[in-house]
């Protein structure tokens, strides 16, 4: 090492000699300590930072902050949750998202809902997200209604968030054209993950006998019960509801056709009225009959509206309070039925000459007369009356003549009776489809007069008569016209 110094001195003499700050700075070098706490000539820089384009400064970001927040105050906007969110560097630029969201249809009071929408950029967060509801069918002019009850979809990513969302609302079977509907109704859709509580409780509803191919329909009808838990609210509903009678796929058939049942309150309003029910001496035994004619009695206000048509029931048509249980064990919609619509058909059976006490057995047997058109049973009663010459009294025992059509049924049949030389009661002959009454005719099926469908509970809808009941198929239903009521206590599902 030593015979390298020699060398080593004249390198540094040449050096010092033609350089005459290096020479300076190795006789008087800096303090170690200077270079340690000091990064830069420039203290105020740290590393550059991009910002909507501009390279500024930390000092220049603080000041343009506070500006776009005094502008944004001034406009009615609260930035106090805009602390920790990036805000634009200038006043063009959140001006121009102040635009792009009023023109929307937002106002200043929907920004304050949801203030952090002001640090999405229009180009890269407002502009492909609306484009894309727009093109799963939300019409533009239902953008900004959609924007104020889900802000936070403009966060979203279009391909990460949205679109598998809409591809798994698609294989569900909602239809294309009922997508932007869905969403509309529950936005919060869009948010969900696909593998949470939309899939749990599309599985738990399959399980209990929901058809897989009705749950679009049911999703599309009511989009909430993808958002709700199956613990804790889907199966302690079907469990109660199958704990008072009803058969599990007849709930299962129920809740197909009325999804928005899942959506009632099992503590606050289904059980209460289940009990209501039975306080206005409903039978227990009566119950599943009940729900499976009328679902929407378990989300119903029960106890005001049998109180108010008790008591009607009993000022206008004298039925007692047992009578009126015995006529919402047999058409449960009464409870809804308008005071006006119930008096129409009455005002009419009084002004044949009907006694009141006969209307009151009358609407007690048969309560769907109710809801019969007057002008029906103006023609009803009138051909009764000219053609077939019966007396009163036959009506008042079989006040289900009204429900049938005259044209389709009660005309034909008591023609064809009357050329075969029979006579029979009103049920005999029109309480039964046209193959039976064929067979009643041709004498191959003789049977005493029954009164009507029966409940079962297993789920079948049973016609007495029959080796073990016959259900009544779809083809009765073929024979009816529009103008036609049938009777029948069916589950109308």
């Amino acid at each position: 090492m030593t015979h390298l110094l020699p060398r080593h001195k004249k390198l540094l003499s040449f050096l010092t000699r033609h350089h005459p700050i290096l020479k300076t700075l190795l006789q008087n070098p800096p303090p170690i300590s200077h270079y340690a706490t000091q990064s830069s000539k420039f203290p105020e820089y740290e590393m550059p930072t991009v910002t909507w384009g501009v390279i500024q400064g930390k000092k220049e970001k603080l000041v343009n902050r506070v500006k776009v927040c005094d502008h944004l105050q001034t406009l009615g906007v609260i930035t106090d949750e805009l602390e920790t969110i990036e805000l634009p560097s200038t006043l063009e630029v959140i001006s121009e998202r102040l635009e792009f969201l009023h023109k929307l249809g937002l106002t200043i009071d929907d920004v304050n809902e949801y203030p952090l929408m002001l640090g999405c950029s229009v180009r890269k967060n407002l502009i492909p997200v609306l484009a894309y509801l727009e093109k799963i069918g939300i019409s533009r002019s239902k953008l900004g209604e959609f924007v104020k009850n889900y802000p936070q979809v403009l966060h979203a990513s279009v391909v990460v968030e949205l679109a598998p969302v809409v591809k798994f609302l698609r294989g569900l079977d909602v239809e294309k054209q009922d997508l932007g509907y869905v969403l509309m109704k529950y936005p919060e859709l869009l948010g969900f993950k696909l593998e949470g509580t939309m899939s749990t409780s599309v599985a738990y509803l399959v399980s209990i006998g929901v058809s897989p191919r009705d749950i679009g329909p049911m999703v599309t009808q009511y989009p909430y019960l993808l958002g709700m838990r199956v613990g804790t609210m889907i199966k302690p509903l079907v469990d109660y509801l199958i704990s008072i009678g009803l058969p599990k796929k007849i709930v299962a058939r129920m809740l197909e056709k009325r999804a928005y049942v899942i959506g009632y309150s099992l503590e606050e309003t289904v059980k209460p009225n289940v009990e209501c029910l039975i306080s206005f001496g409903v039978r227990r035994e009566m119950l599943p009959l009940v729900i499976a004619q009328y679902p929407q009695i378990l989300g119903l206000p029960v106890k005001a509206k049998m109180s108010t048509q008790q008591y009607f029931f009993s000022l206008k048509l004298k039925v007692d309070p047992e009578g009126f249980a015995r006529v919402v064990e047999k058409m449960p919609q009464v409870v809804s039925l308008k005071q006006n619509v119930i008096m129409k058909p009455v005002e009419f059976l009084l002004g044949r000459g009907f006694r009141v006490e006969d209307v009151a057995r009358m609407v007690v047997r048969c309560p769907q007369i109710l809801c019969s058109r007057v002008e029906l049973m103006k023609n009803g009663y009138y051909f009764y009356k000219t053609e077939m010459g019966r007396p009163m009294k036959e009506l008042v025992e079989y006040p289900e003549y009204f429900t049938y059509g005259l044209e389709s049924r009660i005309k034909p049949r008591y023609q064809k009776l009357q050329g075969k030389g029979i006579r029979s009661s009103l049920n005999w002959f029109l309480n039964c489809s046209d193959q039976r009454f064929e067979e009643r005719l041709e004498g191959n099926f003789i049977d005493v007069d029954s009164e009507g469908p029966v409940f079962e509970m297993g789920g079948k809808l049973d016609m007495p008569g029959g080796v073990g009941g016959e259900v009544v198929s779809d083809e009765d239903d073929d024979e009816s016209d529009d103008d036609e009521v049938l009777y029948r206590r069916t589950l109308t599902l």
